[in-house]
Parts: structure tokens; C-alpha cells; sequence
């Protein structure tokens, strides 16, 4: 029998107890968790301010075009003025803030300036125009950024904005990366001509180190395990002893020459699900226990994808990416779906949820790829998502189907 997805993804989670806090300065933040509300102790603006350059005036004193005033004080940005003196007005820059008794900024290309200095303002001031408000963006004491977030460049910025050098955010889970099987080479150690038969080139080790990187994940690359059960349960031993996460893409079905299953049984719990999506069936998550009897010692977790490339790639979205993300912090973890018509017809009756890789077309829909087999890494280069499509489901050409970016993959 196979499980859900939804079942396994809750089972995973279920586990994943976020790790400890550590302080980073705003120029390490992008893309980390935060672990605490950040609490505003200024308003932004901290008080009103030209949102241009131009002039501030009292609307009273301009009531029809033409109107020429003196002006009676320059205020650039970083300054702050004296009060406005009625019959007068302040020349004024953008972000400087706006004089007392001023309650208007008419831009400077609105006006002109004489030739005796005075500036004739060629348009009537609206009150209020053109003044940002203390408080507007930011109120005193508001939350700005929320326990759980992931941080982007613009939240960085924005808790610079209240002058916060440091954010607290979720530790760096340490991931331990290995590949399985005798069959695999590292690209750069033989040249494609001089290959063996039966060798293949590891691509999954290179896709799953950029995706935990981008993630916040220190990587540990354990390399290639051997076919041999002594020899993989040993490697994984170690690298357990100081790694939350340990990573494995192949290896865990049950066929004679898969050793991480025994091997992670050897030293901790197992389970090994078939997962009802394609592509990618095989999935394991279990407890590495570090002193290798029981929890008592300490315990790292693991984790075991599929050999082929395109479903341990999909496996690694669904499955990996929001346990990895959950160790840090993040509550949210489900990736935001939007609807968008396919320009295709896929009729399949596949019993398994399929998530097929999918583009956006010139009009807005999507196209898909024309081989969906789970060894074509050239469709996760080609689309920018998938569809995820319920079991036993049809698309025909003109249906509205879920489509997930990889923009919110990774």
C-alpha cells in the first residue's frame, strides 16, 4: 500500500524540532529564518517629510496659478528647518523633513523661479499633497517581521530601517551528503570517451548541494558510498556524530546491492515508505542514534531519495526542502500553488499524484515538457515548475490546472 504524500510530508514534519538560535549581522540574514518577532522602537517616517523635491508652502497662500512668493529658508535632506513664516515659502528636497506651518509640496516642476528670486507656482497646492506622514510606513512599536519568516533582501532592509544590526535567526542545520552505488562517477575524474560501460555520471550529488545551500544548509559531502554494508553503515556513523540531517540519493529499496537501509537499521529506526507521486516513489526517513543503541546519545536524522535524477529532484522539493526549513524555524512551510490554464492535453490516467514539468507560454499558460520520464533532468531545466495533478485526472486543452513555481521551491 502507498502513502500520500500528505501523510508522509506530516510525518516528517511531526519530527523535525527546530534547532537552536544564533545572531547573524543584517548582511547574513538574507534567506535565514527568523526566530523572533522584530518590534519597531522608532516610526518610519520618524516625522513628515517632502516625498520630492520642490517647494513647501501654506496652502492659504496660493489660491490660483500665478501666485509668486519669496522663499525664506532652504531645507535639504538631513536638516530640519524653522517654522513657515505665512507669505513665504521653503525650498525642500526629497526626504527633508516638512517645516512647521507648511501643509503642502508643490514640485518643482510646477514652478518657476524670477528673475528677482521670488517663485511663481504655476499650479494650486491640494493640503497635504506630496507630504509623506510620521508613522506612515512604520508605527511605533508595530511588529515588522514575524517569528517564522524566511528573510528576503527587503525584510533585510526593512529591519535596518529600524535600526536592528543583528536578527536572531534558526542555526545552519548540518547536512551530511552521500550518493550510493559503484556505477557513479564525479564529472572531471573520467573523460566521457573513456567512461565504462555501465557508468554514469553523478548528477544528483551536484543538484542536492545547491538546493541545502540555498536553503541555509551547511553541506558535509560524505561522496559516493560503496556497495557494501560495512563499509556504508561505518561512513554513516560518522558523519551522524555531528550532522542533524543525513542526506542519502539511492540506495534505500531492497534489492540486494541497496546497503543504506540495513545499515541505517543497524544503528537506529527506518521507514521506508512507497510515496503515490511520480515522479519519485521511494522515500525512508529515520533516527540515526549516535551512540548507536538508542536516543539516549543523541540522534541525527535521515533521510533517503531516489537514484533517478528527476525524482530524487522532485522528492527533495516535496519532502526535504520543508523538513530542512521546519529545523529552522519556519512554520509556513507549503509552497504557494497559483491557477494558470494549460495550453495541453495530457491524458493519462496515472493513479499516482503526478507533478509534471511545465512552462509559462508567451500568453500567460502553460506548455509542458514532452518526455515526463523520471531520468530526463532536461525538464527541470526547461520548465519553471510543475502541475501538480490529482490521481486518476485528465488535463485537456483550456483546463485550469495547480501549478507550482520554482521560485517557490527553492
Amino acid at each position: 500500500m502507498m502513502t500520500t504524500l500528505d501523510e508522509a510530508l506530516a510525518a516528517v514534519l511531526a519530527q523535525a524540532e527546530p534547532l537552536g538560535v544564533e545572531q547573524v549581522d543584517l548582511c547574513s540574514a538574507d534567506g535565514r529564518v527568523l526566530r523572533a518577532d522584530c518590534i519597531s522602537a522608532l516610526q518610519v517616517p520618524p516625522q513628515d517629510n517632502s516625498a520630492m523635491d520642490g517647494y513647501a508652502v501654506r496652502v492659504a497662500d496660493i489660491t490660483a496659478a500665478g501666485v509668486a512668493l519669496p522663499v525664506s529658508q532652504r531645507i535639504p535632506a538631513g536638516h530640519v528647518g524653522t517654522p513657515l513664516q505665512p507669505g513665504t515659502v521653503a525650498r525642500i528636497f526629497t526626504g527633508a523633513p516638512v517645516p512647521p506651518g507648511a501643509d503642502a509640496v508643490l514640485m518643482q516642476e510646477d514652478t518657476q523661479v524670477l528673475d528677482d528670486g521670488r517663485v511663481q507656482f504655476n499650479a494650486v497646492p491640494k493640503l497635504g499633497q506630496n507630504i509623506r506622514r510620521a508613522g506612515e510606513d512604520i508605527a511605533l512599536h508595530s511588529t515588522v517581521l514575524s517569528r517564522g519568516m524566511r528573510l528576503t533582501p527587503a525584510a533585510v532592509g526593512l529591519a535596518a530601517s529600524i535600526g536592528m544590526a543583528e536578527l536572531p535567526v534558526g542555526r545552519k542545520p548540518r547536512v551530511a551528503l552521500f550518493s550510493t552505488g559503484d556505477e557513479l562517477v564525479l564529472p572531471g575524474t573520467v573523460a566521457p570517451q573513456d567512461m565504462r560501460p555501465g557508468s554514469i555520471y553523478n548528477s544528483n550529488r551536484y543538484f542536492l548541494r545547491a538546493l541545502l545551500q540555498r536553503l541555509g544548509c551547511e553541506v558535509v559531502d560524505g561522496g559516493i558510498l560503496p556497495d557494501n554494508l560495512e563499509q556504508t553503515a561505518a561512513a554513516i556513523h560518522e558523519v551522524a556524530q555531528a550532522c542533524d540531517l543525513v542526506l542519502s540519493s539511492a540506495g534505500v529499496s531492497v534489492g540486494e546491492e541497496d546497503h543504506v537501509k540495513p545499515a541505517v537499521e543497524q544503528q537506529g529506526e527506518l521507514n521506508l515508505w512507497k510515496i503515490a507521486i511520480k515522479p519519485g516513489k521511494p522515500f525512508a526517513y529515520g533516527k540515526l542514534f549516535r551512540n548507536g543503541k538508542d536516543a539516549s546519545g543523541g540522534v541525527a536524522h535521515f533521510m533517503g531519495l531516489p537514484g533517478n535524477p528527476v525524482s530524487s529532484f522532485i522528492t527533495f522539493l516535496l519532502l526535504v526542502r520543508p523538513f530542512v526549513l521546519r529545523l529552522q524555524g519556519m512554520q509556513d512551510v507549503a509552497p504557494k500553488a497559483v491557477e494558470v490554464v494549460a495550453q495541453f492535453d495530457w491524458l493519462k490516467n496515472e493513479k499516482r499524484r503526478e507533478f509534471l514539468r511545465a512552462r509559462h507560454t508567451g500568453n500567460g499558460g502553460l506548455e509542458l515538457f514532452g518526455n515526463q520520464g523520471s531520468g530526463v533532468l532536461t525538464s527541470t531545466v526547461w520548465g519553471d515548475g510543475l502541475i501538480d495533478n490529482p490521481p486518476l485526472t485528465q488535463i485537456r486543452k483550456g483546463d485550469t490546472v495547480r501549478f507550482i513555481p520554482f521560485t517557490e521551491l527553492m
